[in-house]
């Protein structure tokens, strides 16, 4: 893990100053390339203790009430009591289906002209706040889209969940830390402790969701930011349980290793990597394309029309992808249809994106990898027989989540948490991941992140 120094004005004690000498100075040279300030000096005070404990059960049951929030949105939408997204969106017809996700850009359309409306509108990203702006969020913009996100993603569109929910993590935390008093520098670990927090309770993964806020969010480990950090996903997590179940995201039998699947693991490792390049890309590309004046209003609705055409025929097409992983996992997605959704599915969420709709690319992340492990899985069976195709999909979500957001650590914990079961495929999936890491590390600088 890189440990820059910082490149910011907001953390005078540890910046080097002008009579730093040459090699204080090229100590650490990524110091330009990560705008990621390290906290140092950080201390857990009794303030800040009480502080974290507030962050966790706050992010904990926000992203509780988050996740009620979207299931009653499915359930509304698609007409379903019991059983899972995919379910409930094919027991309705193709029309519906297509007049529901229609309406998904329509209401985006409008919220997102309201939204130019808010003050704090051009405020940082999650991420940005974090690294730059010692964890001031722009609270009234990023609630709305948190809202927004949790709707759409209910109504059909092919984004993640989390975005809502690391973003309401974060907006605790940053209240948490006004209402205690906090320097900057204790808010902004507050905040990018409730970030992980907020992720931790909607997928029950604290071990996940701490390393994330280490790995990803702070890029730094110290006995003071890992104490945060674990205190608050676990005690989120625990508190999401009044409102969530506590049982796994996927479910999967125990799945033996052989030396077919572990070479398998060494030569997809790198075809992942490449994977999640492409993904990238096209979602950086996206992203530093959204719509502007009328294309705005017009896009979204043209690009959801477009998508609830294609679940007419493709049901799988909906959602953050989550059925479609458990599909891969269990071995029932194959043959054409496998196929369509390797391409159209990412394609799906880059249009998403591209038409300003906001949402996560965790699980849409996730998703691509099972499917790429799912496929090479396939070609692989013919090659050399042993390999089972369910522990291929398995190996293909954890390398791309790890390349993507280049965060190996974290998204290894993940793979295990969101399963309960893998652990008995550790030795082949951290073989995939470390292939599809350096792979991803030689092509491309930026991150889904």
């Amino acid at each position: 893990m890189q440990n820059p120094q910082p490149t910011t004005s907001n953390s005078p004690e540890i910046s080097p100053g002008r009579g730093s000498s040459r090699v204080e100075r090229i100590a650490s040279p990524q110091a330009e390339e990560n705008p990621q300030p390290n906290l140092q000096g950080v201390e857990i005070s009794p303030r800040l203790w009480f502080a974290i404990l507030a962050t966790g059960v706050g992010a904990g049951l926000a992203g509780g009430m988050l996740m009620r929030l979207l299931r009653l949105v499915q359930h509304l939408c698609f007409h379903y009591v019991s059983g899972d997204f995919l379910t409930g969106v094919e027991g309705v017809s193709g029309m519906r289906r297509f007049v529901v996700v229609t309406c998904a850009g329509v209401l985006a359309a409008i919220a997102l002209l309201l939204v130019r409306r808010i003050p704090d509108r051009n405020g940082p990203g999650l991420n940005e706040a974090i690294w730059k702006h010692d964890g001031l969020l722009p609270q009234q913009s990023m609630s709305a889209r948190a809202v927004l996100s949790v709707v759409i993603v209910g109504m059909g569109a092919a984004l993640g969940r989390e975005a809502a929910l690391k973003d309401g993590g974060g907006i605790v935390g940053l209240r948490v830390s006004r209402k205690f008093g906090l320097t900057p520098q204790q808010r902004k670990l507050l905040v990018a402790c409730g970030v992980g927090a907020g992720m931790s309770a909607a997928y029950n993964v604290p071990l996940g969701g701490a390393l994330f806020i280490l790995e990803v969010l702070l890029g730094t480990v110290s006995v003071a930011t890992a104490i945060a950090a674990f205190s608050t996903c676990f005690i989120a997590t625990a508190v999401s349980w009044l409102l969530l179940p506590n049982e796994p995201t996927y479910q999967i039998p125990y799945l033996p290793v052989n030396l077919s699947l572990c070479v398998f693991a060494l030569v997809s490792g790198p075809l992942m990597g490449i994977g999640a390049v492409l993904f990238v890309r096209g979602l950086h590309w996206a992203k530093s394309n959204k719509p502007k004046g009328a294309m705005a209003v017009m896009l979204p609705v043209l690009v959801f029309a477009a998508l609830g055409a294609a679940a007419m025929q493709w049901p799988a097409m909906l959602g953050n992808g989550k059925n479609v992983i458990q599909l891969a996992f269990d071995s029932r997605l194959a043959g054409p249809v496998l196929f369509v959704l390797l391409v159209l599915r990412p394609l799906a969420t880059i249009a998403c994106l591209r038409a300003g709709a906001p949402g996560g690319l965790f699980t849409p992340t996730m998703t691509l990898g099972a499917m790429l492990g799912a496929a090479m899985g396939e070609g692989w069976s013919h090659l050399w027989a042993g390999a089972d195709k369910r522990s291929c999909a398995l190996l293909g979500a954890g390398a791309v989540l790890a390349a993507a957001t280049q965060a190996p650590i974290s998204s290894v914990a993940f793979a295990l948490e969101l399963t309960y079961s893998m652990s008995s495929l550790i030795v082949p999936l951290l073989l995939a991941v470390s292939g599809a890491v350096l792979t991803y590390r030689g092509l491309e600088s930026r991150t889904s992140y």
